[in-house]
């Protein structure tokens, strides 16, 4: 099933099958209608009770990749995670926070139909236009075609973004951290001294880094007009790749919009089981003088860019290798260009293969971080440790010591989407991933690391009310109230959003973050 909001699509998991109704507000998240589907599912834990019975499948519903510090004792990632674009919705119109459950024909009808979260046409018309239809079925008129908006809406309407001043962009190379280059977006509205050091598109796709030539843009939801803008205008007919996960009708409003941009092509992501969903947000930058990624937290719409808090971390120019170079030559201490090719050639897309060739031809050596990628399917063996949470586990198990105390560090786990966890703690949260954020080197544990602390940050409807966004904030943080009453025991895991150092309490999170880090 799938619900559109203005926000874009949420694909729901085959656990929401007896929640027909649309998601409600609950007390631990704000408006109905997300960017991303929950990362988690019952179909999905189903499939992992076969791991935890088996040890033989590690299912990976999601295409989707992050990097992790390769020095460091404290696990921390920055992920990037959660809708289709919803290129059709009506763009003048706020999000709508919908207390009544509709009728059964009216929910099956929101179902089916592509027009996701706006109102059925039943719902347009009045009495008297209902029972006037009725009189004139013996004559029907002629259907009405259906406008396609071209680009993805925004949920305050078209007025709500301001253009920012040319102060608030960078006019030389912002300070960088040569450590492990992560960096915050920043945001409209919040004091300046809070964006010093933060990162906009515009910049990473300016002269700044380098004279483009060339680009891959990986993503889950586009609007392609606005990404175009966002290129320097002598960048803007660079050939441009979106690699995405749309199907059908979502597939052909993808591109109906680049129908303008000439130098705009596809490659669409082979998703082979019935969750899976297309999730990595990454920049393939090529220049003339060498190449470049970035891997993000954030869509390629505008909204994701303006007033959330989002990460991403931006990779060193990587110089070409000398001609006749081994094809082993410019490997990194982490196996990043390895990494990096092989979940490429997991996508088993031609359109990717010149990509490939191109960055094997760079040297990778600078990179200081570990890429951990997802790739749908299930996996056997030793193939279980190449992908997923999993593979954080085998990172941390190999590039890590213990020490006497560990169990006092508390994990702590902040992200914008919540999806079904099981009956308690002991049917995922805690028996698979909390034992993979625990994992510290690979002595025997002397503990039982279920019993280590956990705190999971995530926005309160009064965080999203009070943000700078207001409630259509809570559009990019999906956990619907049946799935919420479904898991009381988790409430107990919540810790409040706040990010007072960085001036961003009240830029709602669509980013996301784990650690473990000493009391």
């Amino acid at each position: 099933m799938s619900q559109e909001s203005q926000h874009g699509k949420w694909t729901m998991s085959s656990s929401e099958d007896e929640e027909d109704a649309p998601p409600v507000i609950s007390k631990s998240a704000g408006k109905p209608g997300a960017h991303e589907p929950a990362d988690e599912d019952e179909g999905s834990k189903n499939v992992h009770s076969l791991f935890r019975t088996s040890q033989k499948l590690n299912p990976v519903h999601n295409t989707d990749i992050k990097v992790e510090p390769s020095q460091s004792a404290i696990s921390s990632k920055a992920m990037g995670s959660e809708a289709r674009q919803a290129a059709h919705s009506n763009t003048q119109n706020p999000v709508k926070f919908q207390t009544k459950v509709p009728s059964p024909a009216v929910k099956r009808k929101k179902e089916t139909e592509e027009s996701g979260w706006a109102l059925s046409s039943s719902d347009e018309e009045s009495p008297d236009s209902v029972s006037g239809s009725q009189k004139n079925r013996q004559n029907p008129s002629p259907k009405r075609k259906k406008v396609e908006d071209k680009k993805p809406p925004s949920p305050h309407g078209t007025s709500y973004y301001k253009e920012e001043p040319d102060e608030f962009f960078e006019t030389s190379l912002p300070p960088l951290d040569n450590t492990f280059r992560f960096y915050l977006t920043k945001v409209t509205g919040i004091e300046k001294k809070y964006n010093t050091g933060a990162l906009h598109i515009k910049e990473i796709l300016s002269p700044l880094f380098g004279t483009l030539k060339e680009s891959v843009q990986f993503n889950y939801c586009f609007d392609i007009a606005w990404m175009v803008q966002q290129y320097p205008p002598e960048f803007r007919d660079k050939p441009v790749m979106i690699v995405h996960g749309e199907k059908r009708e979502s597939k052909a409003r993808l591109i109906q919009q680049a129908q303008p941009y000439g130098h705009v092509r596809f490659c669409q992501a082979k998703l082979d089981i019935a969750f899976g969903t297309h999730h990595t947000k990454m920049m393939l930058l090529w220049y003339e003088e060498g190449f470049r990624v970035a891997i993000l937290t954030s869509n390629l719409i505008r909204a994701d860019w303006y007033q959330k808090t989002q990460g991403l971390w931006l990779s060193p120019l990587y110089p070409r290798l000398p001609e006749g170079s081994p094809g082993t030559a410019g490997e990194s201490p982490t196996n990043f260009k390895h990494d990096l090719v092989e979940y490429l050639a997991a996508y088993r897309a031609p359109e990717l293969a010149e990509w490939i060739e191109r960055i094997k031809e760079h040297d990778l050596s600078e990179t200081r971080v570990h890429l951990i990628g997802s790739t749908p399917g299930r996996y056997q063996g030793a193939d279980m440790e190449r992908w997923g949470h999993l593979r954080l586990r085998k990172l941390l198990r190999e590039n890590t010591t213990p020490f006497l105390g560990e169990e006092a560090w508390p994990i702590v786990g902040q992200f914008s989407s919540i999806g079904s966890m099981g009956i308690d703690k002991t049917k995922w949260l805690a028996a698979e991933f909390q034992q993979t954020l625990a994992t510290l080197g690979s002595a025997k544990k002397s503990f039982v690391r279920s019993e280590i602390a956990m705190r999971l940050v995530y926005p309160t409807v009064d965080d999203v009310r009070t943000s700078l966004e207001g409630y259509p904030a809570g559009g990019s943080l999906p956990y619907s109230i049946q799935t919420a009453q479904r898991q009381l025991w988790l409430h107990s895991y919540f810790h409040r959003w706040s990010s007072k150092t960085s001036g961003r309490s009240h830029a709602m999170p669509h980013i996301k973050t784990y650690m473990r880090t000493s009391p």
